[in-house]
């Protein structure tokens, strides 16, 4: 497939990802303190494994113009970019800190099972599995951010769970300097590694990239649904 193509298979998957009944739960959850203290400290374990998975990926990969593309990008979310001079990690730190969490706590906070389970799922799939399909697994979970793709069914991830901060917790979009840089960034992310999926995932690697896309969202619904039951758990008052 042509790069076009390759956006709108792509793409009609997230879109689906993004109305599948575990989104739309994990959307609908009230906010309070408590609740997004939980869900901001798992998403700082899931940022930080990233950085894992991509390693991997790198690893596994022949292609000095994939490994550069990969370096260009961990370069923004590891040391720094427009959003951050410290990585994207510290956004997740300084969002958390209007929440009353401090950077300590930030990092030594414990994954949920269905956390744990989801990380372990996607470091294998990105080690095991061949560089193209570890690609296609990583670069979509960044689609779910990108509101060009999404705006006309409530907007990616960051947006819409900004927006429930805002009213829930009565927050400004300033407030949350993590959903504030991936609601941008990410759609430079969404676009940069779809020429290489172009060049080299052809033939049954096609379908291979594909299958990867499609179980990566599966673990991301997976990954949100447990969050959003473990905030279920916590008392809105």
């Amino acid at each position: 497939m042509q790069v076009e193509q390759w956006r709108k298979a792509i793409g009609e998957m997230v879109r689906d990802h993004m109305r599948s009944p575990e989104l739309e739960y994990y959307f609908s959850v009230k906010m309070n303190k408590q609740r997004a203290q939980l869900m901001i400290t798992q998403l700082g374990l899931y940022i930080r494994h990233r950085r894992d998975c991509w390693s991997l990926v790198s690893a596994n990969c022949p292609v000095m113009a994939v490994k550069q593309a990969i370096l260009r990008h961990e370069f923004g979310e590891v040391i720094k970019d427009q959003y951050s001079e410290f990585g994207h990690l510290h956004l997740i730190i300084r969002q958390a800190e209007k929440l009353g969490l401090t950077a300590r706590e930030v990092v030594d906070t414990n994954p949920l099972l269905s956390t744990t389970a989801t990380l372990y799922a996607w470091a294998w799939l990105t080690h095991a599995k061949s560089w193209v399909e570890g690609l296609s697994a990583l670069t979509v979970t960044e689609w779910t951010n990108d509101d060009r793709l999404l705006n006309d069914i409530g907007g990616g991830h960051s947006t819409r769970m900004g927006r429930r901060w805002m009213e829930d917790l009565g927050l400004a979009w300033r407030d949350m300097p993590n959903f504030v840089a991936h609601s941008q960034a990410d759609e430079e992310h969404s676009d940069m590694f779809l020429p290489f999926l172009s060049e080299y995932a052809t033939g049954e690697k096609e379908e291979l990239a594909l299958a990867a896309v499609k179980e990566s969202l599966a673990l991301f619904g997976l990954y949100r649904e447990g969050v959003a039951r473990a905030m279920e758990k916590i008392p809105l008052n």
